[in-house]
């Protein structure tokens, strides 16, 4: 069976978005352009990581070219996209790894976010070489988004992915994990429950 790749080159709307309440949210990124969307599932700690590191190469980007790339230093508030995600979420799969890359050339900045595979292996080095071949396998690896972005686009999404990740239950003023609506068992407080 051959590699599913959505392919959004460019995509109408990319976003990151969730679904649940905060402490319970199910994280996404979400392509469409005309009546095809695609979602894909993974952890708000790579929705942070990719927004950072989407800022970062961006921001090297714009170091490179002495400011000449089409990239703004800023995301633009004028297309910023605050609506909820596409529905109905159907997700397609859960994210496993994640590249990012700069097209030079094109001026695109590359998204590419990978199925979770499970590797069965009897040693680490069973496992290196599995996953080895698994990156090797361009026709036959697991499902795959690619998204190409303009240099607005990414900062744009970048700017959104951190306000979402931003946006969920408040941290607790003493330990810094986050409080829930029914209180907070904290560990400063020798496990006395706070009221949020």
């Amino acid at each position: 069976m051959s590699r599913q790749v959505f392919l959004y080159d460019p995509p109408e709307r990319f976003v990151a978005g969730t679904v649940g309440l905060p402490g319970r949210r199910t994280f996404f990124l979400q392509a469409s352009a005309g009546a095809r969307v695609t979602s894909v599932a993974l952890e708000k700690t790579q929705v942070a990581a990719l927004a950072e590191r989407m800022d970062e190469l961006l921001d090297e980007v714009v170091r490179r070219s002495g400011g000449s790339a089409s990239v703004p230093a800023m995301a633009p508030t004028e297309i910023s996209d605050a609506a909820p995600l596409d529905t109905p979420v159907e997700e397609e799969f859960r994210v496993g790894t994640m590249a990012l890359a700069w097209d030079g050339e094109e001026q695109r900045m590359i998204v590419e976010a990978q199925a979770l595979v499970e590797l069965d292996a009897d040693s680490e080095e069973d496992l290196a070489e599995a996953e080895e071949r698994l990156l090797q396998d361009e026709e036959n690896g697991p499902p795959m988004l690619r998204v190409r972005l303009t240099g607005v686009q990414a900062r744009a999404f970048a700017k959104r992915a951190l306000d979402v990740v931003n946006a969920g239950r408040p941290p607790c003023p003493l330990c810094s994990l986050p409080l829930d609506p029914e209180g907070h068992v904290c560990p400063r407080q020798n496990g006395y429950r706070r009221g949020a």
